[in-house]
């Protein structure tokens, strides 16, 4: 392996501009911000939303007359 062409690997601390939630982890760059983390991203904290995908279906048995068993 040659010697020093490999970039310097740091601990750092990743600021979430959404929350303020602060975690470590490491990083070759030494400032890391995110937009959104998993303390406040929706998939994370259950309160994502499947409504969109629901309307469809219920829109296509409607338009062909398809009744629902359930």
């Amino acid at each position: 392996m040659k010697k020093d062409i490999h970039p310097k690997y740091h601990r750092v601390t990743v600021k979430c501009t959404t929350c303020g939630n602060e975690f470590e982890t490491g990083s070759t760059i030494k400032d890391v911000r995110v937009d959104t983390c998993s303390n406040c991203h929706p998939f994370y904290t259950g309160k994502q939303k499947h409504a969109q995908a629901d309307g469809r279906v219920e829109r296509f048995n409607k338009r062909y007359g398809i009744k629902s068993d359930q």
